[in-house]
């Protein structure tokens, strides 16, 4: 028997003994539903951070394969470390234990530091799936005056948190979560002033929220005349989650903190005919219906 194949033994063996139990579950779960389909007709509208919520699905499994992996390399090293003694006669253990150990230790440490930045990763995502949600919760509640609410609309290479249509125009909001300084319960450290120019938060000023906004709905407007054929004017709006607003002078970005969306209030010369909403919310909702259900995926 060769060197090589005595060291694959041990990690074939565990990896072997994984897949023994996942296939033969994964096939029984699909005898299961064999035969059978979703009642569901259409795919679904995207909730509230949908592409958020994709993220960190996909980054559970990441962390999940490198919690894996950093169970299975020193498994396998010490089995193949074992076997090798076992079957070849190692004459020096201690240098070949040594190797062994600085493979491990090189190995581990590769995977705490992915892992790492894997978790923080999850973390910012999760504020802003939180954030998202949050927003899109009491924008919902605009559908009860006759607003049109859609969310996470996905355009070229980014994403438009959610869309509200209505008589009073059309509406692209961009949701931003960010934490709250936890040294002082001093409400004055959660607001966010608006100097004409930056915010200005507590501890920093942030320069790139309101043209992002702008661009956003600057982007929407143009894909819209495209889509229908006829100017449709779209406005920026920026919700803060849970910070409070206080706006020196006046912006022509929409600001506010999450509650109570002020869209309803504003006023505009040039309303939307129902004919002219109708037209917006289809287009619009032709890019948000794309949420396959799960239950029968095959």
């Amino acid at each position: 028997m060769s060197q090589l194949i005595i060291t694959i033994i041990p990690a074939a063996l565990i990896l072997g003994s994984m897949c023994i139990v996942a296939f033969p579950s994964l096939w029984l779960s699909r005898l299961k539903t064999r035969g059978r389909r979703s009642p569901l007709t259409r795919d679904l509208l995207r909730s509230p951070g949908e592409s958020l919520r994709r993220q960190i699905v996909e980054i559970n499994i990441d962390i999940s394969a490198f919690l894996l992996v950093s169970i299975i390399i020193p498994l396998s090293a010490y089995a193949s470390f074992l076997t090798q003694l076992h079957f070849t006669g190692i004459h020096n253990p201690a240098s070949f234990a040594a190797f062994y150990g600085l493979f491990v230790t090189a190995c581990e440490i590769y995977v705490i530091v992915k892992l790492t930045r894997a978790l923080i990763l999850r973390h910012q995502l999760r504020l802003g799936l939180d954030a998202e949600a949050a927003i899109g919760q009491e924008l919902n509640q605009l559908m009860l005056e006759g607003y049109r609410v859609y969310h996470d609309f996905q355009a070229d290479n980014f994403n438009i948190d959610h869309i509200v249509i209505g008589q009073n125009g059309v509406f692209a909001v961009e949701t931003k979560g960010r934490a709250k300084p936890k040294e002082t319960d001093d409400k004055k450290n959660w607001s966010v002033i608006y100097d004409g120019q930056d915010l200005q938060f507590p501890n920093w000023t942030e320069r790139d929220y309101l043209p992002q906004a702008w661009r956003q709905a600057d982007w929407l407007a143009k894909w819209l005349q495209s889509a229908i054929g006829e100017p449709v004017p779209v406005r920026p709006a920026l919700a803060l989650t849970g910070w409070n607003t206080e706006l020196k002078k006046p912006c022509r970005v929409i600001i506010f903190s999450g509650k109570n969306p002020p869209f309803s209030k504003i006023k505009t010369d040039t309303p939307l005919s129902a004919s002219m909403i109708r037209k917006v919310a289809h287009q619009i909702e032709q890019k948000c219906r794309n949420v396959e259900p799960q239950a029968y995926k095959h």
